[in-house]
């Protein structure tokens, strides 16, 4: 993987769709549990009467994976100047858990939506709800960066400065 000075358009693009459509399949998410066990008792297939929520999270996977792609074709930036050996460290975890988080998260919603598996349905509720508060402290982190460290962090993942 190469590192760049900067992220691309296309990468940018895909972090802010992706970061509103889990938003948006979270918010959604509410009384899925029902809805899954009706689906169970009623002995539909996954496609069948599927929510929302399902199609978002099937979204969010699918971008996730390119976004993974392009992540390894385009590499991305170094660390931000006057970063410690920790804050590197940090970032690398963070970004590590947080990539994690959204691959596990549709991945189990579709193994007990499409696959019946009812445990995983638990899983992927507890799952979602790790991935919005990491994505809040990476919010969090970002706008630190930004306004306390004033490093240029949140400049990355803008695309009004790109041309």
């Amino acid at each position: 993987m190469s590192t760049r000075t900067e992220y691309s358009k296309a990468q940018i693009i895909l972090h802010w769709l992706v970061a509103i459509l889990i938003l948006v399949a979270w918010l959604t998410g509410d009384n899925m549990g029902r809805v899954l066990r009706a689906r169970f008792d009623s002995g539909t297939t996954g496609f069948e009467g599927s929510t929302p929520h399902v199609w978002l999270g099937c979204a969010v996977f699918v971008l996730i994976l390119i976004r993974l792609v392009l992540r390894r074709v385009q590499g991305a930036p170094g660390a931000l100047p006057g970063s410690t050996e920790m804050m590197e460290k940090a970032a690398l975890w963070g970004h590590r858990v947080i990539y994690l988080l959204m691959i596990a998260v549709p991945a189990l919603g579709a193994l007990a939506w499409f696959g019946g598996v009812r445990a995983a349905g638990e899983a992927h509720e507890a799952a979602s709800n790790a991935l919005l508060l990491v994505a809040l402290g990476h919010a969090v982190v970002a706008i630190w960066h930004h306004v306390i460290r004033k490093d240029g962090a949140l400049n990355r993942m803008r695309l009004s400065q790109k041309g």
